[in-house]
């Protein structure tokens, strides 16, 4: 509704994100989106974050979304500034994590002269967008807006796309938009409730499969369901979030290699699917099975991913009787300080023993990273993420989200040296902004994952050319240097003494440090 108060449409618009509970923008405008940068600074509830290329802002994004549970804006500009963040927006469709982009475009009447940067913006958004909307005039601009909040914030989490044309932004409107309620879950199904609870009672070895939120008071009616029925509790390979550590029911995650998630499979007869969907292998291989569901194994979707995951665990509880159950949870435990030569194991090994309280730990190590996710799993409780969408890239700016989302919690970024290079830009905003994170760059100089999967695809005997397509040397990344040329201090460790001076050090210095692990 109008107000009689003069305001810009990209005004009105800030205006409705901070009234819907948006109040988080990670930012790289361009010259169709001044009056958008201009707008913030009439919104002092907005903050501003400078990204300096569209896929630390769109992977800012994700991670705050993940951790806040509620979507940042994102400005970029044009198609070819919004196709520069594509891939981290298709981790976070992927992770189903609440984000609303905000992508500027030339003034409507411009568009037709083909001028440098027209493009098919709404192409370019398509494929990673739940939701896509073109504003038409300077009045709509906050109604859309205010839709974009709700398409973002309705189950399980979406990518709201609103295209912004310069003119519907500086041209003057007095309307109004009042915040939406996003929808509702689906509610769960008594009669697969009471299906699936017929299965668990009479097969002492039924498989849950769960993706999503793996929060602490889930995993905890799983687990409750677990102790009186046998059930194992397994998540996907890769999930957005999981609440782990001591005093929390942990699943087993789902190996990557295909032929191990089979052996962890095989023999299951029923498989109960929370929020998932039958397992696959994340490629195709020649001879090998792509499709891991065991034969003969039955499947039943408890909830699916727009479903109410809480009420539909409640309901199975309440089936079962298993109000009194104590679920079995994991136990303190504190590994003492490794030290010798520097190896993934010990760098795991490290960060358990001097792992802080509360801590979030955004996971984009690769084949260095499982040291630090097992011998972390009994440390204090901490929040875990992942690489959801296998685009790489992520973990820099993913932490950089989180910890503006959660700025009195140490964050941990486990990543492997090849996809750091992707987003290294990140090391900036975090300094710019003073965020308290650890990245942990696991230094082997090559594509160690890829190494892997040349034998797995069928290519083998490879020669020089093809393997220096894997390797990271010739010359070496200078780590150190990049780190303190973008303000962030740095350290490099070459033995595991060496890593827990470091680690010690960075954990307990506010703002953002980088040690390079040297494996």
């Amino acid at each position: 509704m109008p107000d009689g108060k003069k305001r810009s449409g990209a005004e009105s618009l800030v205006e409705a994100f901070v009234a819907s509970g948006v109040n988080v923008c990670f930012a790289n405008p361009g010259t169709s989106e001044m009056h958008f940068v201009a707008a913030l600074d009439s919104n002092p509830e907005m903050r501003c974050v400078l990204g300096l290329f569209e896929g630390v802002v769109t992977g800012a994004a994700d991670g705050y979304g993940r951790m806040a549970r509620k979507p940042a804006a994102t400005l970029t500009h044009l198609g070819p500034g919004l196709g520069n963040g594509l891939a981290n927006l298709h981790n976070a469709k992927k992770a189903r994590t609440p984000i609303v982009n905000v992508i500027g475009d030339h003034a409507t009447y411009h568009r037709k002269y083909d001028a440098p940067l027209t493009s098919d913006v709404e192409g370019v958004a398509r494929p990673m967008s739940n939701w896509i909307r073109v504003s038409q005039t300077a009045d709509s601009v906050g109604y859309d807006g205010a839709e974009a909040v709700q398409a973002a914030l309705s189950p399980p989490g979406q990518v709201a796309s609103l295209i912004l044309p310069a003119d519907t932004a500086w041209s003057p409107t007095t309307a109004v938009a009042n915040p939406k309620e996003p929808l509702k879950p689906k509610g769960a199904d008594h009669q697969v409730v009471m299906e699936v609870a017929k299965v668990l009672k009479r097969d002492p070895n039924v498989v849950f499969l769960i993706n999503g939120f793996l929060s602490e008071g889930r995993m905890s009616q799983l687990g409750k369901i677990s102790k009186k029925t046998g059930a194992k509790i397994i998540s996907d390979t890769f999930v957005a979030r999981t609440e782990r550590g001591a005093g929390r029911v942990e699943a087993q995650r789902l190996p990557y290699f295909g032929e191990q998630a089979s052996e962890v499979l095989a023999g299951t007869r029923n498989l109960v699917l929370i929020s998932s969907q039958p397992p696959v292998t994340f490629f195709a291989y020649p001879d090998k099975p792509n499709w891991l569901t065991p034969e003969g194994c039955e499947t039943h979707e408890l909830i699916g991913r727009d479903g109410d995951i809480d009420g539909a665990l409640d309901a199975l509880c309440q089936e079962l009787e298993v109000g009194s159950e104590e679920p079995i949870v994991v136990e303190f435990d504190r590994p003492d300080k490794p030290s010798g030569t520097l190896d993934p194991l010990k760098i795991g090994q490290s960060l358990g023993h001097y792992f802080p309280d509360n801590a979030i730990v955004v996971d984009e190590g690769g084949m260095s990273g499982a040291g630090a996710s097992i011998s972390t799993r009994t440390a204090a409780p901490h929040d875990w993420l992942m690489l959801t969408g296998g685009s790489i890239g992520y973990g820099m700016p993913a932490a950089t989200g989180a910890a503006i989302a959660c700025p009195d919690r140490r964050v941990i970024n486990l990543q492997a040296d090849g996809s750091a290079m992707y987003t290294i830009q990140s090391l900036w905003t975090q300094a710019r902004e003073g965020l308290d994170i650890t990245t942990i760059i696991f230094s082997n100089r090559k594509y160690a994952i890829l190494q892997v999967e040349f034998a797995r695809v069928g290519a083998h005997n490879p020669g020089p050319k093809a393997m220096s397509m894997l390797d990271l040397t010739n010359p070496d990344i200078g780590w150190i240097d990049l780190a303190k040329g973008l303000g962030v201090n740095a350290w490099r460790a070459t033995t595991a003494d060496e890593f827990n001076s470091a680690l010690a050090a960075s954990l307990s210095t506010p703002g953002p440090s980088l040690i390079e692990a040297v494996i």
